[in-house]
C-alpha cells in the first residue's frame, strides 16, 4: 500500500509546478503552518496544487516517508522538495522564494 501512496506523490509532484501538501485546504487550512504557506503563495500570486493530507491517512504518512521529513506542510517546486513552513517563510522573507519561482519560469520577474 505504501507503494501506491509513493506513486501518487511522485505523480502529483511531477505533474504540477508547485504542490503544497497541507492540513486542510487553501480556503480552510487546518493548521497555522499550512495557513502561512497558503498566504505566502497567495501573496506572490503563484498558482499551486494542494493535497489535504487529512483526507487520506496513506498520503499523510506517505509524504513524511517520501522525504524523510516529519512534518506537514511540505512544498515541492517542479518535482523538487523545497521544505516546510519555516523554510518557506525564510525564503519568502529573503526574496529567495520569488527568485526560485521566476528562475523555474513559474512566476514572471
Amino acid at each position: 500500500m505504501a507503494n501506491s501512496a509513493n506513486e501518487q506523490i511522485k505523480n502529483t509532484t511531477k505533474n504540477n509546478n508547485i504542490v503544497l501538501y497541507m492540513k486542510g485546504t487553501p480556503t480552510f487550512p487546518q493548521c497555522g503552518f499550512s495557513s502561512t504557506v497558503v498566504q505566502i503563495f497567495d501573496y506572490l500570486g503563484a498558482e499551486y496544487a494542494s493535497v489535504n493530507v487529512l483526507d487520506d491517512p496513506k498520503i499523510r504518512q506517505g509524504i513524511k516517508d517520501f522525504n524523510n521529513w516529519p512534518t506537514v506542510p511540505q512544498v515541492f517546486v517542479k518535482g523538487e522538495f523545497i521544505g516546510g513552513c519555516d523554510i518557506m517563510r525564510e525564503m519568502f522573507e529573503t526574496g529567495e522564494l520569488k527568485s526560485l519561482l521566476v528562475e523555474k519560469e513559474i512566476l514572471k520577474a
